[in-house]
């Protein structure tokens, strides 16, 4: 019996360091190069902003008005970079799993253009809803808000 609780531990410990272990860098992604990130609160005391990128949204908060309960509705936030280096979100994290982000995952340059489509899953929600989506990128601040708002109502009562 104790052979076989101690060949069930070392199986274990092997799956959970073959499956614990990530290869590839960044969880999967590709690596940055260093000349792109640009970091003005760095040990050298220069804090230089006026190279950095910049991230204009035409709008940071959208109202999607009342909503059946499962609905499924999507936005999308367009936004500019009006820096002078290239744009990178490292990140854009929603306050739900019923909200999903999908954005862009290359450089975009200065000058150019980009979009984040934020997907809200109704069901299971009541009421007035609004979810926050941080958006993370290497710009001063290096994190920027966007909101989605709905009033999800109960099939029977969308009058």
């Amino acid at each position: 019996m104790n052979i076989i609780k101690l060949t069930s531990t070392i199986l274990l410990l092997v799956i959970l360091l073959v499956t614990g272990c990530r290869h590839g860098g960044l969880n999967g992604r590709e690596t940055i190069p260093a000349d792109v990130v640009n970091n003005p609160n760095s040990a050298t005391g220069n804090n230089d902003k006026s190279t950095l990128p910049a991230i204009k949204f035409d709008v940071t908060e959208h109202d999607f008005g009342r909503i059946i309960e499962g609905e499924t509705v999507s936005f999308t936030f367009n936004f500019k970079n009006s820096g002078k280096s290239d744009l990178l979100i490292a990140e854009v994290s929603t306050s739900c799993g019923c909200t999903v982000p999908s954005y862009p995952k290359t450089p975009i340059r200065a000058g150019d253009s980009g979009a984040i489509k934020i997907a809200f899953n109704s069901n299971g929600k009541r009421g007035y809803q609004t979810k926050n989506i941080l958006v993370v990128s290497n710009t001063q601040p290096n994190t920027t808000v966007i909101r989605i708002k709905a009033q999800v109502v109960n099939p029977g009562t969308e009058k």
